[in-house]
């Protein structure tokens, strides 16, 4: 499982760098590419699925009632 798990963060770390434009090197568009996924699109991510609950929740009490 370790093997595994450890696979599976340098197949991430990878993705990340090549993303970044300079794969197998830590560079600045490494570091652009953790921004833009962890600070933007997973909270943006989270923000919008939160906001299409409440809007499905809102629809369901309507027609429930």
């Amino acid at each position: 499982m370790e093997d595994f798990i450890t696979d599976l963060f340098m197949r991430c770390v990878y993705t990340l760098q090549v993303i970044g434009g300079s794969p197998g090197e830590f560079g600045y568009g490494y570091y652009l590419a953790n921004i833009l996924v962890f600070v933007v699109l997973q909270p943006g991510l989270i923000l919008l699925f939160f906001m299409l609950w409440r809007k499905e929740r809102r629809l369901r009490r309507r027609q429930s009632i």
